[in-house]
């Protein structure tokens, strides 16, 4: 499509019983421009149910779509489970899908839909259905995806605990569009262009994040000159506790109290400034609980072994760790990094245990490999500034995301407006 792009935006769109903006009208789906219409999705495209039929896979023949493969975005065929020939043909006499197409699932993560970019011929498997647009599938592929069509999913979703949605109540989905197809158009194509940029940006995390990893395992590997220590020689270990709960005055105070929630929290990161609860002195002198000063490491130690992160001020814990405060010629980020690469050695001490767990006698007897304290900061050097890289991919990534999000809801409801001068 040929043209200028403009954009009108009625930036006062909020409204009371008494009064609509000028332009727009209430309608089932909320606030939209007068001339876009409403209808059930059955009226823009044709909803086509899956058998319901447990499959026989096998080891290589055609792709089957389940539940599990669809997934916002396009439709990726490489993990999915095989059907041989027989199979094939017999799940695809109602309809075989196409590219264009938006599969769509009914149990489990329900409603949740992928678009058709492939040629490549599968068939669906139960409790999924395929959607043929009548309008531009891609278009329909982002109003499937909208802030006002979950809602009419969950309203619509039946069952206690395992819910789903019936094929009557996918077709009976609330849709709203613009009047012309080109329109419609420049709405997909912004969203995808949208989707294109959080596409790329996500292959050079996972590509940043590969490259990091490969240098972490190279810089940490053992070197003739490095020497062996205990981690006791390297670190005072101090463990975790919990004072009772039933005692309101050992809670609330000015202590942080760690817990593997917090850790889960930071997504990696690599700094501890916060923790959800507080304990006061009481509560830390009542229980097995330790101080630990600034620029330590808290690690992990029950159930999920060897999360870690440098407390950057003075923090407590609970007894799900076991903490390192560095002793002299010691870098608190190269350990840092150093723990990250012992992992699995720390988990095969668990070996055999129902519930994993590593105790401190283990980790005091735990022999590591360490350079000399100008190398282990030049280490840390090279590998926080690939942090410091990873993290600002990661916060441009989020920022793509919210800048969806918030396309999403103004343009398909109306609230912006994409006009292509060429065709005006």
């Amino acid at each position: 499509m040929k043209g200028d792009r403009s954009l009108t935006t009625n930036s006062q769109l909020s409204t009371n019983n008494s009064q609509l903006p000028k332009g727009y009208k209430q309608t089932e789906v909320g606030l939209i421009p007068k001339n876009w219409e409403t209808a059930q999705l059955i009226k823009n495209a044709k909803v086509i149910d899956s058998l319901h039929k447990t499959p026989e896979f096998c080891a290589d023949g055609y792709s089957m779509v389940r539940v599990a493969d669809i997934k916002t975005g396009n439709l990726r065929l490489h993990e999915t489970l095989k059907v041989c020939d027989a199979v094939f043909e017999e799940f695809i006499q109602n309809y075989q899908p196409k590219k264009g197409d938006i599969v769509l699932s009914r149990v489990g993560s329900y409603g949740v839909s992928s678009f058709v970019e492939t040629d490549e011929p599968f068939c669906l498997g139960q409790n999924t259905v395929v959607i043929e647009s009548k309008i531009p599938p891609r278009f329909l592929y982002y109003i499937l995806n909208s802030e006002y069509i979950r809602e009419q999913i969950e309203d619509k979703s039946y069952g206690s605990g395992y819910k789903s949605l019936s094929l009557r109540n996918i077709k009976e989905l609330i849709v709203a569009f613009p009047p012309t197809i080109a329109e419609q158009n420049l709405i997909a194509r912004a969203l995808s262009d949208t989707d294109a940029l959080i596409e790329s940006l996500e292959q050079l995390l996972a590509k940043k994040r590969q490259i990091k990893q490969g240098a972490m395992q190279e810089l940490l590997r053992p070197k003739k000159s490095w020497m062996n220590w205990k981690l006791s020689d390297v670190a005072e270990i101090r463990s975790g506790g919990t004072p009772s709960t039933t005692r309101s005055e050992f809670w609330n105070g000015d202590i942080l109290w760690c817990t593997p929630t917090d850790i889960t929290a930071l997504k990696g990161q690599k700094y501890l400034r916060n923790t959800t609860k507080l304990i006061t002195v009481e509560g830390l002198n009542s229980s097995s609980a330790e101080l630990i000063p600034a620029n330590s490491i808290v690690m992990t130690s029950r159930a999920t072994i060897g999360e870690c992160a440098i407390n950057k001020v003075p923090v407590s814990t609970n007894q799900g760790f076991k903490n390192f405060v560095p002793l002299d010629e010691i870098d608190v980020e190269f350990l840092y990094y150093l723990l990250q690469t012992q992992k699995q050695r720390f988990i095969s001490l668990c070996a055999g245990s129902t519930f994993l767990e590593i105790g401190k006698n283990q980790l005091t007897e735990f022999v590591v490999s360490i350079p000399n304290i100008e190398e282990q900061k030049a280490i840390a050097t090279i590998l926080s500034d690939m942090d410091l890289e990873i993290g600002a991919i990661e916060t441009k990534l989020t920022k793509a995301r919210q800048l969806k999000q918030g396309m999403m809801h103004e343009l398909l409801t109306g609230k912006i407006r994409l006009i292509d001068k060429g065709n005006t």
